[in-house]
């Protein structure tokens, strides 16, 4: 089926602004579940042709639904209904556990791992003496091959037997070596992706993206983790449950 019946839009139907029109008929689409996550979009032209209207219109609706964190475009593959994942904050789990709970595929492309001395802000983080060793793991994660999140730990190097046991998720192999955090301290803010992120992410420079700050921590209170995780903005809702005191 085309997209044009997927959203049953006809461009003869309706008031208000083309583009507007369309770019609502999209959204409810999305909305509903009649055009899937992931999904791929026909190109402009192909899409003004089978909707019967300007590649202007068709340009200033995907702009909309663009901005609005629906759709995503990728550098060279073209324009995707956005996966968002929902992802809570009141569980301690890892990347490749959230995905997999979903019934995705995970998987990392290296940027950097390496052994060093603390920093003074990881000594600080962490509550290590100064020279203290520890190992460094920088990845893009993905989902279904979707560029996810950038992920920056920093892990005591007691903690893990060696930097070569860390394949694909890290709390699987801090688990395997009885160094799992139990507990651990989040924060999150809202960010821009610089060049250099977008660049590795396959978004445009400022894309809005979501910077969660954790540290993770063993059972006898000694930190175990520091990792910096900036999430996709369009990708990713974070959900806390609240419950009332008393």
């Amino acid at each position: 089926m085309s997209l044009a019946g997927q959203i049953g839009f006809d461009a003869a139907e309706g008031r208000g602004p083309l583009y507007r029109r369309l770019e609502e008929r999209l959204r409810h689409a999305i909305e509903s579940g009649a055009v899937k996550p992931e999904q791929a979009l026909p190109s402009e032209r192909d899409l003004a042709e089978d909707l019967a209207v300007s590649r202007i219109t068709v340009r200033k609706a995907l702009d909309g639904l663009v901005a609005g964190g629906l759709l995503v475009r990728r550098q060279g593959a073209g324009t995707f209904v956005a996966g968002r994942v929902e992802k809570s904050f009141s569980k301690l789990t890892s990347f490749s556990e959230d995905m997999a709970a979903r019934g995705r595929s995970s998987r990392s492309e290296w940027i950097a791992r390496a052994e060093g001395a603390v920093t003074p802000d990881e000594s600080l983080m962490l509550g290590l003496s100064p020279g203290t060793a520890v190992y460094r793991f920088h990845r893009i994660r993905f989902a279904d091959d979707f560029a996810m999140a950038l992920e920056y730990s920093t892990i005591p190097a007691f903690a893990l037997p060696s930097l070569s046991v860390v394949r694909g998720s890290l709390y699987e192999a801090l688990n395997a070596a009885g160094n799992r955090p139990v507990r651990a301290l989040q924060r999150l803010r809202a960010v821009l992706f610089d060049k250099q992120q977008a660049s590795l992410m396959g978004v445009e420079p400022g894309a809005p993206g979501l910077l969660i700050e954790r540290r993770g921590f063993l059972e006898d209170g000694r930190a175990v983790e520091m990792t910096q995780s900036w999430y996709r903005g369009d990708a990713y809702d974070f959900v806390a449950e609240l419950n009332a005191i008393g």
